[in-house]
């Protein structure tokens, strides 16, 4: 695709939309455009105006039950000519075919080595989610060992993601043979980020043990995730009291009523935000084109040091 630097920012929905995909792009990387649990075609279409002028590829990061429920998102996307369309967390692959058909990659997160399937299918483009990566996905195994095991048994690129928000770890990842790495965390505190400035400074306060791999989110919003793929997000009073206690939540309006409220007043005592493991390497509020040289930077020296071409 003619990148300049071996990062793609993962579709994040609510956190990646057009402006930090043209930041990404135009630092050399692959800006990616993300619409998640509550997003629409509607949505697609404002957040694509940001990449009206971009003269680099992007691409467009869907759920596989989000376009199920709206089949107009995967026609507006495929419209959007992106270099590059996600779709993952499904096992229905039909969308490749008309993704190729338009002349489109296609990628998909895999948590496991159940991701054959989705190279029969014909995606281009694997991305090796590990459990350490926030947002939504299986949280079975590990980056490394994921990445490792996908490498060793297929042909295709692979991204790795989770836990990779520095140089060093994106030195490791590809060292191991990865084609290149999907960022989520690392450009979450970015100046073009869609999350507020009380998200953001939450994220900045976090440590690397402060996430939690969940689902009482989802179950309070009442979003139809599978009970296999829970989202790694900030602890907090929510999931706190609620985490473990899934069912018990269920029958608690109450509960379920408080959330909405805390989201739309930017509580985050309540409120969830996705973050992955590497959440402690968030320091300062930046642009992401800044996050992007100093990644590549660092992991340059340190592949150079160990004999990497």
């Amino acid at each position: 695709m003619g990148l300049g630097a071996p990062i793609v920012n993962a579709p994040m929905g609510g956190v990646a939309g057009g402006a930090l995909a043209a930041a990404v792009s135009r630092a050399g990387g692959l800006g990616m455009v993300g619409i998640g649990s509550a997003g629409c075609a509607l949505v697609l279409d404002e957040q694509l105006g940001h990449l009206r002028e971009l003269d680099r590829p992007f691409g467009i990061g869907l759920v596989d039950w989000v376009i199920a429920s709206e089949p107009q998102l995967l026609t507006a996307a495929i419209a959007a000519n992106p270099a590059l369309l996600s779709v993952s967390f499904g096992e229905d692959f039909s969308w490749v075919r008309r993704a190729h058909d338009a002349g489109i990659a296609a990628a998909t997160q895999v948590g496991n080595l159940r991701a054959e399937r989705a190279v029969e299918a014909g995606v281009d483009v694997l991305i090796a989610r590990g459990a350490e990566a926030g947002g939504h996905g299986e949280p079975t195994v590990g980056t490394l060992p994921l990445l490792a095991a996908i490498l060793d048994h297929l042909s295709v690129p692979v991204l790795a993601a989770g836990g990779v928000s520095s140089g060093r770890a994106l030195a490791a990842v590809l060292a191991a043979g990865a084609a290149g790495a999907w960022l989520g965390t690392a450009f979450c505190a970015c100046t073009e980020t869609l999350l507020s400035d009380k998200a953001v400074r939450a994220l900045l306060a976090a440590q690397d043990t402060d996430t939690v791999s969940t689902r009482v989110f989802d179950i309070a919003q009442r979003y139809p995730w599978p009970a296999t793929i829970p989202e790694r997000v900030l602890r907090n009073r929510f999931t706190d009291r609620w985490h473990g206690h899934e069912q018990e939540l269920s029958a608690e309006p109450h509960a379920q009523q408080a959330l909405p409220a805390a989201i739309a007043a930017d509580d985050h005592r309540l409120a969830p935000i996705n973050a992955g493991q590497g959440v402690a390497m968030l320091r300062t509020v930046r642009p992401a084109a800044e996050v992007i040289d100093q990644l590549c930077a660092e992991a340059a020296r340190l592949l150079h040091r160990a004999g990497t071409p």
